[in-house]
Formats: structure tokens, C-alpha cells, sequence
């Protein structure tokens, strides 16, 4: 019920460099970066440089191993796996209000990934989102990455050269509506919207780390930056809050009502490592992957150095504010005994549905709810169900979030566990409201919640009207097209008709005296 999903650490912490084995995924900070291409469609495979086979891992000397190394790190950092799969092999779905993007095979295969591409090549499409055939759609954050260092491109490279080639490409391809299947426009699109990434330099040493994870490496921009009417950057609301696949990314900026202003820097360093804040929030969707694939296994170090960084960003009031969190609102905790007895967690469930009135959201959410998270929102540790009392996404002035999550569930980053159920099709709008104003006020701490059947319906399905430009791009290209037709026939025209024959009427003129 809540986006809850839990995470499992790895047991081990270092990627398989050799086989590329690895997950990946970057800083999305609902958030995440620099793997080879968040959603693109392409690196298209090239004839091979050099007719010599790659050396094995085992061959490589101690400073080839070092780079390979620091690449993995980087590709955890730039959370490959989460958009082209943990063996790179891409087809993962990305809906954009122009189309679906599909992204692409990255593995050393030479016919369908980027085994034929060279250190140059390989920069171009990072940073400039150029592969030798064709401009990526910037599904792939390449703006993200364009700030990238020479070192940390290079130690990408190395890694990414030791994954095994899968010689295929994606089932399904990248489908764009007019005229956005013309990859030529990308030109256009990058002299506009490219960012020029620059530290402030009275940014210290830590936070100048911090925001090269934020901006560049885990690209936390492209979920928490809302998009402007070319689909850039709007940097007005950076880091503000927007949508990404029809989910809400929050912000996080240090707005204290809208944002995460109110969280200290280890507040924001547990949240980044485990997925987890207690009375705050827990990952789901989106930004569960980046803890997954890629946020847990970042140094504790750099953790600090985006904590640090995020409490510089100037704060935006954009979104639903928060209530401040009234603990004594809160039901009493269960016990650690109950908290580890399934058969006692049994019997508090039965006991709790015999006293509830039927049809009310008490009743509603210990039927549908409480055998995962609770009879008092407890969860259970051990199973891994996370307790939800005090949550941010319950005491929202407009619960979108939560209404997202209770109609249309929330995925589990682990494929092992289950994840939150939707319940668009089995609850009705009116119970759905119902169920939102019992957590609200019984685990969220707030006097009052009146949502109704409306309400809900409305807030879970609301979605950011895509720009005019974007909307209307296929009769704006018709109409331009048509316009520079005859434009072109005016001045051909007006060039064939500048200087007409004039005929000489009098040859001699005479004069009368």
C-alpha cells in the first residue's frame, strides 16, 4: 500500500568487472548517471577497429585493472543496468509525450552494441549524444553527462569494454511521432537546450563532488528538473519536482513546506544508502531502482558530498506542501515481539477487523492492507514490508502521490519480492478516498482528511500539459514546411521580375519651335 518496497543489501558490493555482471544505475535521487545512455535509442554497432581480439581481464595489467575498476564504480554511479538491463542488452521502455523510446544494446557486441567504437566515439555519444550513425533522442541524459571528466569517460570505457556481447538487438524499437522521428532535429534541440554546468566557487571541495554526482553522474535532474517548452531543462525549478512516466518525482530542494529543507545531511545520506527515512519517506518506482542499482554502492563519502551539495540548493515552493509531522498524532508502536511473531501479527489482524465498523477505510485497509503493513502501520521487518507511519507522502496537502500508489501500485526494484498491488481495479474511487483518509489521519498524524471518490480520481490521474510546441509539433512542421514552399516561389518570383523590359516609345524625339 504505500510505495513501499523494501531493499535487500548485496552481499557483495563489488560488480563482477570482468563479466559486467553488475547492476547499474545512477543518482536519480529520484534521483540517479553516467552509464552509457539512460533511455536512448543508440549506439549502433560499428565494424571493428582492430582485427586483434580484446585480452581477457586475467591479461590486463595493474593499471588497465585499476581503470576497469574506477569504470565500474562510475557505471554504478550513472546506474546503467536500470535502462539497459543487467546485461546491457537494452529494451527497456521509456513513454515520452513524443513517442517510445527503447533503449539500446551496449555490450561489446560489434554488430549491435558499441564494440566497435573507439575512445572518441564513445565520448561523442556520452557527451553529445552523437554516435557515428546517428543523434541519440535525449531520453539518454547526455546533457547530464556532457560535463563528464576526460578520467571518468575513459574509466567508463575501459569497464564497459570488458561486458560480454549479446548479438542481438531489442525486440521492440524506438517509435517517435512526426516529426520527431527525424533525429536530424536533435542538432536543433542540443543548441538550445545543452546546460552549461559550472561550480560556483563558493562551493567547497565536498559539495563541488556533491553536485558533479547530482548534475553530471547520477543526472538526478533529469526526475527532479521539470522540462521547459523544448523539453530542456527548466533551470528556474531545478531540482523542483516534475513527472517522470507519469509518476511524480518530489522536490528536493531545501524548501522547507514543499521540498526537503527540513532533513539533515544524514538524513539525506541514510535515504540515499538504504531507500529508507523513518516517518519520511521509503523508495519506490523510480527512484527505488537508483537505490538499488546504484545509490547503496556509492562511498559514504560521496553520499556526504551530495548531502552536502543539497543543502546549497536554493529552495522553489513548487508542489504539494507537507504538514509538519505531529508525533502524539501517532498510534503506539508495536512491540518488538509482535513486530517479529507473524502468528501474534495474525491474531491483532482478526481482532482489529472483528471491532471495525464494515465499509469504513479502517475496514477497507485492514482487508486489503494491514497483512503487509500493519495493523498500526508497523510492517514487518522481517519480510520486509516497511512501516508507514509518519510518512511525507500521507501528511501532503494533495496526497497525489499516495493516490498514485494506491490506484496504480508501485514496482519492486528486487524481482524476488512482491510489489505494491494496484487497486484501480478492485477498490472503487470512493474506497480508495476512503482508505486514503484512514492512513492519513491514522498513521500520517493529521486531524482531518475528506477526500472523496472525486478527489481521488482526479489527483491520481492528474499529469503536466505537455508544451504547446511538443503537442503541436506535427502541423507547426506541415505549416512551416508549406510556409518556406512559398516563400521560396515569392522570392523566385520577385528575382525573375525584378528588372522588367522597358520599351523605348520615342527612338527620336522632335523638337517644335
Amino acid at each position: 500500500m504505500s510505495a513501499i518496497i523494501s531493499f535487500v543489501d548485496f552481499a557483495t558490493r563489488i560488480p563482477d568487472v570482468r563479466r559486467g555482471a553488475c547492476s547499474v544505475w545512477g543518482t536519480k535521487f529520484g534521483l540517479a548517471l553516467a552509464c552509457l545512455i539512460a533511455p536512448a535509442p543508440g549506439f549502433a554497432g560499428l565494424p571493428p577497429n582492430d582485427q586483434n581480439p580484446m585480452p581477457t581481464y586475467a591479461q590486463k595489467n595493474p593499471q588497465e585493472r585499476a581503470a576497469i575498476a574506477r569504470g565500474a564504480y562510475i557505471a554504478r554511479a550513472a546506474d546503467c543496468t536500470a535502462c539497459h538491463g543487467e546485461d546491457y542488452a537494452g529494451g527497456v521502455p521509456f513513454v515520452l509525450p513524443m513517442g517510445t523510446v527503447y533503449s539500446t544494446n551496449i555490450t561489446q557486441s560489434v554488430s549491435y552494441g558499441i564494440g566497435g567504437y573507439n575512445l572518441q566515439q564513445f565520448a561523442n555519444a556520452m557527451r553529445k549524444g552523437k554516435t557515428p550513425y546517428r543523434h541519440l533522442y535525449p531520453a539518454m541524459p547526455y546533457p547530464a553527462y556532457s560535463a563528464m571528466s576526460d578520467q571518468d569517460i575513459s574509466d567508463l570505457f575501459a569497464y564497459m569494454q570488458t561486458i560480454d556481447a549479446v548479438d542481438s538487438n531489442p525486440l521492440a524499437k524506438t517509435d517517435m511521432k512526426f516529426p520527431f522521428n527525424i533525429r536530424p532535429l536533435m542538432i536543433g534541440y542540443n543548441l538550445i537546450n545543452m546546460p552549461n554546468w559550472q561550480f560556483s566557487p563558493q562551493l567547497s571541495d565536498s559539495q563541488k563532488r556533491g553536485k558533479y554526482l547530482v548534475d553530471n553522474l547520477g543526472h538526478c535532474g533529469d526526475c527532479h528538473t521539470p522540462r521547459n517548452a523544448t523539453m530542456g531543462y527548466d533551470m528556474s525549478k531545478y531540482l523542483a519536482g516534475a513527472y517522470i512516466q507519469g509518476v511524480k518525482a518530489p522536490n528536493i530542494t531545501t524548501d522547507v513546506a514543499t521540498g526537503i529543507g527540513s532533513w539533515r545531511k544524514q538524513d539525506i545520506v541514510t535515504f540515499l544508502k538504504t531507500g529508507v527515512l523513518q516517518h519520511q519517506a521509503i523508495a519506490g518506482d523510480e527512484m527505488g531502482k537508483a537505490v538499488y542499482h546504484s545509490l547503496q554502492y556509492l562511498t559514504d563519502g560521496d553520499l556526504m558530498a551530495m548531502a552536502d551539495y543539497l543543502k546549497t540548493v536554493p529552495p522553489v515552493k513548487s508542489g504539494s506542501a507537507v504538514t509538519p509531522l505531529d508525533v502524539s498524532r501517532l498510534p503506539k508502536p508495536a512491540s518488538a515481539d509482535m513486530t517479529y511473531n507473524l502468528l501474534k501479527q495474525i491474531d491483532a489482524l482478526k481482532t482489529a477487523q472483528a471491532r471495525a465498523k464494515p465499509n469504513t477505510g479502517e475496514a477497507i485497509y485492514l482487508t486489503n492492507c494491514a497483512s503487509c503493513h500493519g495493523v498500526v502501520g508497523e510492517g514487518q521487518v522481517e519480510a520486509k514490508y516497511p512501516a508507514i507511519t509518519g510518512l511525507a507522502i500521507l501528511r501532503e496537502y494533495e496526497p497525489e502521490r499516495l493516490l498514485n500508489v494506491l490506484y496504480r501500485g508501485a514496482k519492486s526494484p528486487l524481482n524476488s519480492m512482491p510489489k505494491m498491488p494496484a487497486y484501480a481495479d478492485k477498490l472503487s474511487d470512493e474506497q480508495i478516498a476512503q482508505v486514503a483518509n484512514y492512513v492519513r489521519t491514522q498513521f500520517g498524524g493529521l486531524p482531518t482528511s475528506n477526500l472523496t471518490g472525486a478527489d481521488a480520481k482526479k489527483l491520481a490521474n492528474r499529469q503536466p500539459a505537455v508544451p504547446f510546441l511538443i503537442a503541436n509539433a506535427g502541423w507547426l512542421m506541415v505549416l512551416g514546411m508549406v510556409l518556406g514552399v512559398l516563400l521560396l516561389a515569392w522570392l523566385l518570383w520577385q528575382l525573375l521580375h525584378r528588372h522588367k523590359p522597358v520599351s523605348q516609345q520615342v527612338k527620336h524625339t522632335k523638337v517644335v519651335h
